[in-house]
């Protein structure tokens, strides 16, 4: 982002009003902030109760999906391995040819290459920390040619979210074990991610495709694996990608995330950004949807961190028209943000406030920010 005096100024002329339409990617240009969508956020929509949600005939094919979010104003995409894979598992070249073609097309730039290895049976019961020896090694064959790819698409990021990885039962693994597996993994791929100039990231999330624990259920479990690895690898390469949603899951301050990664050195790889309730499942809802105090402080945290990357929608919105949904999630993202950066003008009466120990101090400082009056 860029933050400056001569910018910040313009909060209270040129984006005084609500922010839509053309004046949200004013805003975003004027603070150079990247937002992107995942590809998944375009539909179509399934799971456990509906095999799809959508009674319009939509077309679901990577190319399909793409045209959708470019419809939606928005200038970066996520990508995953599986939309270069044949049935063999390897690379088919028609398909990278066919993406590249369709992000030139509509002028889209890949963000990250996401590692969607739990959607595989053979990974059912983990991929690198599979209990099976040769599973684990062809997960991490897997892995690997993810960052091959990522690569060859010019994403400047790997992502690795363990989605298998865990236990559903207590005694079920020998947590420690399983935990040297995962770490032994990741500083495979971070090797393979350094050698080809990329970020990589993990995302740490509380259960859900496993319903015990995943094995990083909270982002400061993350971030020990993550420093583990770089010092493993002798250089930092590896970070921790923070989802909103699973912050709130866990019922983590997603703000504090950002301090603590700070604090021990541990870069934010990527930004998914969604909402999600205390203790729910993986709602992955429109942006700005719920605690806007919250979202506005994770956004206050992200520029006080001098956050650099993308800002990344990760959300099913499955009784939404998925265009519409990117579009409201960039506008209250937008606007949330907005907020952030008026709190950060005057940040100075902040801190001052925060120093006296009276929470009252601090509300009376943000309070007309937050509530728009």
């Amino acid at each position: 982002m860029r933050v400056s005096t001569q910018n910040l100024v313009l909060l209270s002329s040129d984006f005084a009003p609500y922010l839509e339409g053309d004046l949200v990617d004013h805003f975003f240009s004027t603070f150079d902030i990247n937002f992107s969508a995942g590809h998944w956020c375009a539909g179509g929509f399934s799971d456990r109760f509906c095999k799809t949600y959508s009674e319009e005939s939509l077309d679901e094919s990577p190319a399909g999906q793409i045209e959708r979010v470019a419809r939606a104003g928005i200038r970066g995409v996520e990508l995953n391995n599986e939309m270069f894979l044949n049935d063999k598992l390897e690379i088919d070249e028609s398909s990278i040819r066919t993406i590249k073609d369709t992000l030139n097309h509509y002028k889209l730039i890949p963000t990250n290459m996401n590692t969607n290895i739990w959607t595989r049976a053979a990974y059912r019961m983990g991929g690198i920390t599979n209990p099976d020896a040769a599973r684990r090694r062809d997960a991490l064959h897997y892995c690997l040619q993810t960052v091959e790819l990522a690569a060859r698409l010019n994403c400047p990021s790997v992502q690795l979210w363990p989605g298998s990885d865990g236990w559903d039962y207590h005694f079920e693994v020998n947590y420690g074990r399983q935990l040297d597996w995962f770490i032994d993994g990741c500083t495979a791929i971070a090797r393979a991610a350094k050698e080809c100039g990329l970020r990589f990231g993990t995302e740490a999330k509380q259960k859900e495709p496993r319903e015990g624990n995943m094995i990083l259920n909270t982002t400061a479990k993350a971030a020990l694996v993550a420093r583990t690895v770089n010092e493993a690898v002798g250089d930092t390469v590896m970070g921790v990608v923070i989802d909103y949603g699973h912050e709130q899951m866990v019922g983590n301050q997603p703000a504090d995330s950002l301090y603590l990664l700070r604090r021990v050195g541990v870069p934010i790889a990527n930004f998914h950004i969604n909402a999600a309730k205390y203790n729910s499942n993986d709602e992955d809802r429109v942006t700005g949807t719920d605690d806007i105090w919250r979202l506005a402080e994770f956004c206050y945290a992200a520029i006080d961190t001098d956050y650099q990357g993308w800002f990344g929608e990760d959300q099913f919105t499955y009784r939404m028209e998925p265009v519409r949904a990117m579009r409201l999630s960039k506008e209250l993202f937008a606007n949330a943000m907005k907020k952030a950066l008026r709190i950060y003008a005057v940040r100075e009466k902040l801190e001052t406030a925060q120093e006296s120990g009276d929470a009252g101090e601090v509300i009376d400082v943000v309070k007309r920010i937050l509530t728009g009056a």
